[in-house]
């Protein structure tokens, strides 16, 4: 139930009424108040206050401060006049009720009037954004169909004068000069008919061309008269097969971009590498060249792992160490294969060998050493042997801090440890 506040003080002058509520306590916001000509509502839970006022007030133009605990009212009069009380005193219920409904209706129609007239103030000030944006555009328009109105002014006139050009420069040509004979202006037909004089060939090792003017032209034949003869050209060369040696290379790069001792040493370790893979094994004659790649028989191990054939495997790696015992990878993937198989001696072996070939330590390297220190530390706790597993674990948490796993494995290897000797 809303508590009523009866407690309020106002004060009046002709013009203006000045009323103040106190909140006790209670936050009001500015929705919690309602105000039209004769109807006053503030709603703060828990508190409710309302009152018909005695006479009409402006209420666009009447304001209300919330500080302190309390709500301070300035309500504007719309006819300036000394009021007898604040609210209508001497009102029945059915007048109070009727009032207060038509307040409440004059403020949802002016909340209505409102939305409406911002709504066209909305559409109004869209249409005059889309009536400047499309004066920008016309004139935008306007100056482009100019500029190219001009552009295309310009080119006709530089277009008549070429042609103005032309013509005078074909006036000129087909004017005759002053003493040019008279076989010049022969018909085209008698000159056609005129036999070729001889001309001589040039020798074959001058590179000049030299031509002979026909008769009459003395020296001032175009050349593109029809009277020129036909050009004498040298003879041609005679054809000869040119051919190229080159350096056979084992190497992609070019000689003297190479480092020619340490290639030679490079040759030399293969061949000694692989003379002694044909000696040690010439059991594996009967396999395919791709066969005897360590790097394939890797990928073939990993493959069957994949699919669980962990005994496929430990062969597949077998032959590889075979064929090369310096890859670490080989060792650590076949010990990954004895801790599925529970050889955990050999797990144990293999980690131990991989680790050995992982140094220096370098950042290169550092995923593979913690695999290495993993497994062994794997096996060891598998052998109840947590100590060693431990020390294997925390070696790996150096090389990698934040990798959660290995760490909370080594917890659960310290409490494994701390459990006999809390027993004990």
């Amino acid at each position: 139930m809303p508590v009523w506040l009866r407690e309020h003080s106002w004060r009046q002058t002709l013009t203006a009424v000045y009323l103040s509520l106190p909140l006790r306590g209670a936050r009001a916001t500015a929705a919690d108040i309602f105000c039209s000509e004769r109807y006053l509502k503030v709603s703060v839970p828990p508190f409710l206050f309302e009152a018909i006022l005695y006479a009409a007030i402006d209420d666009t133009n009447s304001t209300a401060k919330i500080g302190n605990g309390n709500i301070f009212f300035t309500l504007c009069k719309k006819e300036p006049a000394m009021w007898d009380s604040l609210t209508l005193g001497n009102a029945g219920k059915e007048k109070l009720q009727y009032l207060r409904e038509n307040a409440v209706l004059k403020a949802q129609e002016k909340a209505k009037e409102e939305t409406e007239a911002k709504k066209l103030a909305k559409q109004e000030h869209k249409k005059y954004a889309l009536e400047a944006t499309m004066k920008l555009e016309e004139a935008e328009r306007k100056r482009i169909e100019d500029l190219k109105e001009k552009e295309r002014e310009k080119v006709t006139k530089e277009l008549e004068l070429w042609k103005n050009q032309q013509k005078d420069a074909y006036k000129y040509k087909s004017v005759p000069k002053k003493g040019e004979s008279h076989q010049e202006t022969e018909p085209l037909k008698e000159r056609k008919t005129k036999k070729p004089t001889k001309t001589r060939i040039p020798d074959e090792g001058t590179s000049k061309i030299r031509l002979k003017s026909t008769k009459g032209c003395h020296g001032s034949c175009s050349i593109f008269s029809p009277n020129l003869k036909a050009e004498q050209l040298p003879a041609p060369r005679a054809a000869a097969t040119i051919r190229v040696n080159f350096t056979p290379r084992v190497f992609p790069t070019a000689l003297r971009e190479s480092r020619v001792a340490e290639e030679e040493e490079w040759l030399h370790k293969q061949a000694e590498a692989q003379r002694i893979i044909n000696s040690d094994l010439s059991e594996l004659e009967d396999l395919k060249e791709e066969e005897k790649n360590p790097d394939w028989l890797k990928d073939k191990g990993n493959r069957m792992f994949a699919m669980g054939n962990y005994l496929g495997a430990v062969n597949a790696y077998n032959l590889a160490v075979r064929l090369n015992d310096k890859l670490p990878l080989l060792y650590l993937n076949r010990a990954a294969c004895h801790l599925k198989l529970r050889n955990l001696h050999k797990a144990i072996e293999d980690s131990s060998k991989a680790l050995e070939l992982l140094t220096p330590p370098v950042p290169d390297n550092e995923n593979a050493r913690v695999k290495g220190h993993v497994r062994r530390g794997t096996a060891f706790c598998q052998l109840e042997l947590y100590a060693e597993g431990l020390q294997d674990y925390e070696a790996a948490l150096k090389i990698d801090p934040k990798n959660k796993n290995i760490e909370k494995d080594a917890e659960k290897i310290r409490h494994l440890i701390q459990e006999p000797m809390q027993s004990s």
